[in-house]
């Protein structure tokens, strides 16, 4: 397993990346762009100013974090499913009996940082007074801060065992935290606040919980978030009744979708809710019929929200959505609200970091891993703005044995089985398993492949290339990333349009795959006729290296153009980093699809010299005007393979 950094001598990550953001920053400078899109740049308070300037009305989602550790790979892949959706935040609560300010996998903190800088999400994070003393809270705010959170939802919590317990040098009430992050924290955060439109149970009177809400406003909070309801009458008296007190931030209604009848009891015991009479009369004579319930359940949320929408006063929809995303999925379609494909900033997924704001390049390797590109330069000072720059500084974070939670594949070790072989007989079983990926159709289990150790989804819509990659993976040449060239196509374009309106996207045709020695070696003779279009790297697991492309050279292969702006270039071949990237693309073969298989099997065998023997290619077509060369490149070294040149002895013995 390779552990070192690199694997081939590069500098120490935590300097190199010192250096880079140097490099990257003089280079910012001086192009002095504007960013790509405003809202990357923005707090969220001035999101939602913007959305209600303008009558846009939004979304948010909120999550509890998975309750086993071995629950946390597939949650993080559900959060990246309904963040593809366009929700404006989503919030992440917070348990008092999970720890969750620790570092475990599990943690309110950990999985709101993943979602943050992994999933490129705005966040919310819950953080409760109860059972925490004020240097505790201080700390964890800190801890938020490093981690690049930077909204807090302020609330008193809810006790462990029922009963409220005053901690020693802790706060009592919502109100107490507010006033505490504006003092330590300035203008940092932005707060969020719970209101209940039937006022608190605890409160006394309605009229005595809006007194306090006002004054958790006036302690500095930035807007709210409603406790659930069930009609909308009471959203639309409780708005009323705080302009009348001078709440003049947004309030944002708080949907919760009836999904089960344990979870309405459930969610009702904790917020001490009165169900409706006419909600019971449907719900009880089909509570053991959880399929009933749930299309009951979507019908009125979507009522409820057409008619909280239809009312001018409800900037957004925030969903409780308990985890289960296909029933909220439903209601957002159903009222036009969910974004089947939202537009790009950039052509690969970026992070919600604030010091990743403007990071807008990236070499190309990384393009189906983006969450361990940016697990890998999170150490890094600044990143690269404007341009890639001289590579020489650049270094990347350690590989380690076993990845972090948020980089593991979504799929049990048996579903991986299922999709990749449960028994190799030959290099051709691995063939197989590329092309049923590619191709969508089920394997000889009736499986369907849908994600390999490079690539944790199914394959991107861009694939016009489908038959083309399919021809070359059935014959060895294995592919893990590839582009079409793209000479001009429009910046809203579907599949390939990334960036602002009114512009224009480049492409150089790009493909990286593994292949054997004997192809490596007819490739690199085909090569020659192509010596001056096709730029390549060529590279083992050893790190020996060949390459037509000038050491530190990188080369754009992905630029956009847009009115008002320079040329931008986000997606470019480093060489530098290529050489960091094939020590992780050699090291998946073993630590996602070897170690399924027994030490000594002959599965595990034929994934190790696999491993051991493959090269790792890259190849550029320059000439990005003209159709793709490199289909042709893979066919001619076919061709050689097939028909070898004749040496002079052979010649004279015919």
């Amino acid at each position: 397993m390779v552990n070192e950094p690199g694997g081939h001598g590069g500098p120490n990550p935590r300097l190199a990346g010192s250096s880079i953001g140097r490099e990257s920053s003089n280079v910012s400078s001086r192009c002095s762009k504007l960013p790509l899109s405003p809202e990357r740049h923005e707090r969220l308070r001035d999101k939602m100013r913007r959305r209600m300037e303008s009558g846009d009305k939004w979304f948010s989602l909120e999550f509890f974090p998975p309750r086993t550790a071995e629950g946390a790979p597939g949650f993080i892949s559900r959060l990246d499913q309904m963040g593809a959706g366009g929700p404006l935040f989503i919030d992440v609560t917070w348990h008092v009996a999970g720890d969750p300010g620790s570092d475990k996998e599990t943690s309110s903190m950990t999985i709101a940082s993943v979602a943050v800088n992994y999933c490129g999400l705005e966040t919310i994070l819950h953080m409760t007074c109860c059972c925490q003393s004020q240097e505790k809270i201080t700390h964890l705010l800190h801890k938020a801060k490093q981690l690049g959170l930077k909204n807090i939802l302020a609330l008193k919590g809810d006790p462990v065992d029922d009963q409220w317990k005053d901690e020693e040098g802790g706060f009592h009430y919502a109100i107490d935290l507010v006033k505490h992050i504006r003092s330590k924290f300035g203008d940092y955060f932005d707060i969020c606040v719970a209101g209940y439109p039937k006022g608190h149970p605890d409160a006394g009177s309605f009229e005595a919980d809006l007194k306090f809400l006002k004054e958790k406003v006036s302690a500095g909070a930035d807007f709210i978030i409603t406790q659930l309801f069930f009609e909308a009458d009471t959203f639309f008296h409780f708005v009323k009744a705080c302009s009348e007190i001078g709440i003049t931030c947004p309030i944002l209604p708080g949907i919760f979708l009836i999904q089960n009848y344990h979870s309405l009891q459930q969610l009702v015991k904790l917020s001490k809710l009165e169900v409706p009479q006419q909600i019971k009369n449907v719900i009880e004579p089909i509570k053991d019929n959880d399929d009933a319930i749930l299309n009951y359940g979507i019908e009125k949320a979507v009522s409820l929200c057409q008619e909280l929408l239809a009312s001018g006063l409800v900037p957004g929809l925030h969903f409780y959505t308990l985890n289960r995303k296909e029933a909220t999925i439903e209601v957002l379609k159903r009222l036009g609200m969910w974004i089947e494909n939202p537009r790009r900033f950039l052509p690969w997924a970026v992070s919600a970091h604030p010091r990743r704001q403007k990071e807008d390049v990236r070499p190309i390797f990384w393009t189906c891993r983006p969450k361990s590109y940016i697990y890998r330069t999170q150490e890094w000072d600044e990143f690269p703005h404007g341009r890639w720059g001289n590579s020489s500084p650049s270094a990347f974070g350690e590989l380690k044995d076993h990845d972090p939670f948020y980089l593991k594949s979504k799929s049990p070790k048996q579903e991986l089985l299922k999709m990749w072989g449960e028994e190799l007989t030959s290099e051709e079983s691995v063939f197989e398993v590329f092309t049923h990926y590619l191709s969508g159709e089920p394997n000889w289990n009736g499986c369907t492949v849908t994600c390999l150790p490079w690539n944790d989804k199914p394959l991107a819509a861009e694939s016009s290339l489908k038959e083309k990659l399919l021809r070359v993976n059935r014959q060895g040449v294995l592919t893990i990333n590839s582009q079409p060239n793209i000479n001009g196509q429009s910046s809203t374009d579907r599949v390939v349009g990334w960036g602002p309106s009114g512009g224009y996207v480049f492409q150089k045709a790009y493909l990286e795959f593994f292949t054997s020695p004997q192809t490596k070696e007819a490739l690199l003779q085909v090569l020659k006729n192509y010596e001056f279009r096709v730029s390549y790297h060529i590279v083992n697991v050893k790190g020996e290296n060949i390459t037509n492309a000038p050491e530190l050279q990188p080369n754009a292969v992905t630029w956009g153009i847009f009115p008002g702006r320079e040329v931008i270039q986000p997606t470019v071949v480093d060489p530098v980093s290529f050489m960091f990237w094939k020590d992780e693309a050699f090291a998946l073969w073993i630590k996602q699809w070897g170690k399924l298989y027994d030490e000594e099997s002959p599965s595990r065998e034929i994934i190790q010299y696999i491993h051991d023997n493959y090269f790792l290619v890259n190849l550029v077509d320059n000439d990005f005007p003209l159709d793709s060369c490199l289909w042709q490149v893979i066919e001619d070294t076919f061709e050689l393979l097939s028909h070898p040149p004749r040496n002079d002895r052979e010649t004279e013995a015919t």
